[in-house]
């Protein structure tokens, strides 16, 4: 079936509209030219939950009375003229690592399961104040610590796809949301992968942005009222059905904010807008020691294969100068360095050694490198902590940052795996991961081609582009210029126009 006939087939089984697998950006005009109002899509909405939640897990915490009051409320303001902003009356969901005012947010961890805020983190406060209705908190890994979604307070959360896969992690419930029409937008989080996994394992967009261009306030960790330590590396961002939902999203949720002094005021500027045949595009397969399965490997190929027969100048390459297995390594040491020694407490010590020095052990045991894995090449500049290694891993990661500039300036932009496997069965953490029946390490498996992009700061967009033999769908990460993330979205949204997976209805 080409392109256009499977647009046709999706816009069919639409129909006029079918509420609950509309983009946002569809549904704000709907709403706007008064087709549909915001009270019937919120119970649209509703009905689907109470239909497939059960299986899937992805809505944690549903706050469907003061929705239907604030549905209501953006109805009436319509009816006299009134606009709350450009997502009037759209329900959104947000994953429950961030702060909801009136509404419960546990980040999946017991201590926090009654953990009512007081307001809003940024990005939230930014969209309410757009006019969405948050309506619900979608299922997060605990704490937002794992690569599959999974913990104490609202148990696992489940692939629509296949159910006994994962959905990946940490911003499993949002990705799986969005998939299954439970919401047509989700904020999430990323330190190493969490928003970009689960996009990949459930066949959704999703956009990391640059480093520092969207405030973190609220975000949990760090543990409310608990001083700041997450310094870098964690970002928020949207996941939606469609590019132009993560351009929207991106719009109102970036900027300065007062309660986050180094983030900086960067201006939204539009994007000169090349042609699609004028793009020049970098891309990869991957890495030898980071093998993606043959089904990864064929997708990738069949979306290269299609870029190329538009006229886009594309080449297959890595970054030059830029080692991977050192940007491993020294994410694994700077994270370890950030989000536990810097809680200054011998408890957090003592977690920090469990997780990033044992995890690490456990999945060095299950892998077919004799040689262990990158991420513990840099253990002894993580513990024990100190100021002065701190700074090394720092300087480290300013040359790679460098390197990284210095290659993504020749291209607009560089094309690469997002995950070594599609969503993969169930499993415990740190168990090792068959890719096409050879097993690699857990962390590597999962997140061996997402940490360093966290490490160097880039802008990154994931869109579906194809499906595996087993239905499963597989995505690429689109990596772009560091605060050039509106040229980015620009560059995302004319290669997702050349994926057959334009909207996912499994």
């Amino acid at each position: 079936m080409n392109i256009i006939n499977l647009i046709k087939s999706i816009l069919d089984r639409l129909g006029a509209m079918n509420l609950v697998f509309a983009t946002a950006s569809q549904l704000a005009r709907a709403i706007r030219d008064k087709e549909v109002s915001a009270t019937e899509v919120l119970t649209a909405y509703l009905e689907q939950i109470a239909k497939h939640n059960s299986k899937i897990n992805a809505i944690a915490i549903l706050d469907e009375e003061k929705a239907r009051k604030r549905a209501k409320e953006a109805d009436e303001a319509l009816a006299r003229g009134e606009s709350w902003g450009i997502l009037h009356g759209v329900p959104i969901t947000i994953k429950d690592v961030l702060e909801t005012a009136s509404l419960l947010t546990t980040a999946g961890y017991p201590p926090l399961k009654n953990y009512i805020p007081s307001q809003d983190a940024t990005a939230v406060a930014r969209l309410k104040a757009a006019g969405a209705i948050v309506f619900a908190k979608t299922n997060p890994a605990r704490l937002a610590g794992d690569y599959q979604t999974n913990n104490p307070l609202f148990g696992r959360t489940n692939n629509l796809w296949d159910l006994n896969r994962t959905v990946g992690g940490s911003s499993g419930g949002s990705a799986s949301a969005i998939a299954a029409g439970f919401s047509p937008l989700d904020i999430g989080s990323d330190v190493a992968g969490s928003i970009r996994h689960p996009a990949h394992c459930c066949g959704v967009y999703g956009f990391m942005p640059t480093d520092r261009r969207v405030p973190t306030t609220g975000h949990i960790p760090e543990l409310p009222g608990k001083s700041k330590y997450i310094r870098h590396l964690l970002r928020i961002g949207p996941l939606a059905r469609s590019v132009e939902d993560l351009q929207l999203c991106f719009t109102l949720i970036a900027g300065a904010d007062p309660k986050q002094p180094e983030i900086p005021p960067v201006p939204l500027n539009e994007p000169a807008g090349k042609k699609l045949s004028n793009l020049r595009i970098a891309w990869t397969y991957g890495y030898d020691f980071l093998p993606v399965s043959k089904d990864t490997r064929a997708c990738i190929e069949t979306l290269i294969n299609r870029l190329t027969d538009v006229g886009c100048f594309l080449e297959e390459c890595n970054p030059t100068n830029f080692d991977w297995e050192e940007a491993l390594a020294n994410y694994s040491a700077w994270a370890f360095l950030e989000l536990y020694a810097s809680t200054s407490s011998v408890k957090g010590l003592l977690q920090g050694f469990v997780v990033g020095i044992k995890t690490e052990f456990l999945a060095r045991t299950q892998t077919t490198f004799k040689s262990g894995t990158p991420l513990a090449k840099k253990s002894n500049l993580a513990f024990p902590p100190s100021l002065a290694k701190y700074n090394a891993v720092l300087t480290d990661r300013d040359r790679l940052v460098t390197q990284m500039d210095r290659f993504i300036d020749e291209w607009d932009a560089w094309i690469c795996p997002v995950s070594m496997t599609p969503a993969f069965p169930h499993c415990d953490f740190g168990e090792s991961i068959a890719v096409d029946g050879v097993k690699f390490p857990y962390l590597l498996a999962c997140g061996g081609y997402t940490m360093p992009l966290n490490l160097t700061g880039n802008p990154v967009v994931v869109i579906p582009i194809e499906q595996s033999e087993e239905g499963l769908p597989i995505g690429v990460q689109i990596v772009g210029k560091r605060w050039k993330d509106m040229e980015l979205l620009a560059i995302a949204l004319k290669l997702a126009m050349r994926s057959p997976l334009l909207i996912l209805l499994p």
